[in-house]
């Protein structure tokens, strides 16, 4: 493979938001080179995300990157929520018009991404760190990275940052023109990976005196499971016992319901925050995904958030391509803050309603339990959940 000393566009990045830019890049046949400083199977394995909206899976359908997706994805047109040993389902088409979510995991969308672009896309280099991104206010920014032990220099006519929230892109930015607003949350959970079919059909969302816990499932065979634990726990100090009894009591519902145990193959700890950096956009250096913003991940927003940028950043980009004209990526990071606020606003309203902080109060609870209990009774507050949850509008 030739590897190019210029492009339109150089992708840092290669997980989903740089890989799904890149093929809506490709197929608006704009040239761009993606730089991940991972191999491929690590990459590949990266364990996130589960939950595509309705906006994700249209969008990875239009560049040809959904057909796995359709035939493997599990289609959910709902979730559960537990509190006081009830349960309440909020079902997404009859309250959304008909949008509703799919369980595909993001290991499985970043295969599918890699798999098209090596293909037939542009060139994706693994195990290509970057050092420095320079010249963020000139016309001609330049990528500093390392491919097979030699130093190598891409210039650009613009540079996407894709590549988390520790990335090198953000730093091109002079630090007084960015502004960051952050929530560190005082839980965190603790995730498993087991060999058991789900014993749900859809998510279970459990607010619980004992801690919040959800029910999520890979793949018809293989189950996901979260417990909220506090910060700075080490997975290792939970039996599998443990881990099972401590999920049964906090999914504990009146009726006839059992939570089916197997084998833990997978467990570690996910701290819990919130992180906004805007702009997203300085001179020629824009921001996606985890470069640019980080929500607990209560409500499934993470994976489609990074997915609606790329979504406006590619039509912005096929603008400029066809017609000179910038008004697209000046308007960019305006575009995709909207969307993000609310989705930070959702991801906040979900965690802080089913969790139960160290400090919590009888009053914080009372309050948690009585806006459940509003979801249940009111339409229109279910409606709220649903439309936030499923997606709202991209750009």
């Amino acid at each position: 493979m030739t590897i190019p000393s210029h492009t339109s566009v150089g992708i840092v990045g290669g997980g989903p938001a740089g890989l799904l830019l890149a093929r809506l890049l490709h197929r608006a046949g704009i040239d761009c080179v993606v730089l991940e400083a991972r191999d491929r199977a690590y990459v590949e394995q990266r364990q996130r995300a589960g939950i595509l909206e309705q906006g994700t899976v249209d969008a990875l359908r239009s560049c040809g990157a959904a057909d796995r997706l359709d035939r493997e994805g599990l289609v959910h047109d709902g979730i559960e929520l537990r509190w006081n040993r009830r349960s309440h389902r909020i079902d997404f088409p009859s309250l959304t018009g008909g949008r509703r979510v799919w369980v595909y995991a993001q290991t499985e969308v970043v295969k599918d991404l890699i798999a098209l672009q090596l293909a037939d896309g542009a060139p994706l280099l693994f195990e290509a760190p970057v050092t420095a991104v320079v010249g963020a206010d000139t016309d001609r920014p330049v990528i500093h990275y390392t491919h097979e032990g030699t130093d190598r220099t891409l210039t650009c006519d613009y540079v996407v940052g894709c590549d988390g929230f520790h990335g090198v892109v953000r730093r091109a930015i002079p630090e007084g023109e960015l502004h960051t607003a952050e929530r560190v949350y005082p839980y965190s959970w603790l995730g498993i990976l087991a060999d058991v079919p789900p014993s749900c059909d859809e998510l279970i969302y459990a607010h619980s005196p004992r801690g919040f816990a959800l029910h999520s499932m890979r793949s018809p065979s293989v189950s996901r499971l979260y417990l909220q634990v506090p910060n700075g726990s080490d997975p290792a100090s939970w039996t599998d016992a443990q881990i099972w009894d401590e999920l049964e009591a906090r999914f504990a519902v009146d009726g006839d319901w059992k939570l089916d145990r197997g084998p833990i193959t997978q467990r570690s700890v996910l701290p819990m925050r919130s992180f906004v950096t805007e702009p997203m956009r300085w001179g020629r250096v824009l921001l996606a995904g985890d470069a640019a913003h980080i929500v607990p991940p209560t409500g499934a927003k993470g994976l489609n958030l990074a997915a609606s940028d790329v979504v406006v950043l590619a039509r912005a980009f096929a603008q400029w391509a066809a017609t000179g004209t910038n008004a697209g990526l000046d308007a960019y990071s305006d575009t995709c803050l909207k969307r993000i606020w609310r989705a930070e606003h959702f991801s906040w309203f979900m965690t802080t309603t089913l969790h139960t902080a160290p400090d919590q109060s009888a009053f914080d609870t009372r309050l948690q339990l009585s806006q459940l209990d509003r979801i249940a009774a009111s339409p229109h507050a279910a409606a709220e959940l649903a439309e936030n949850y499923a997606g709202l509008p991209v750009g």
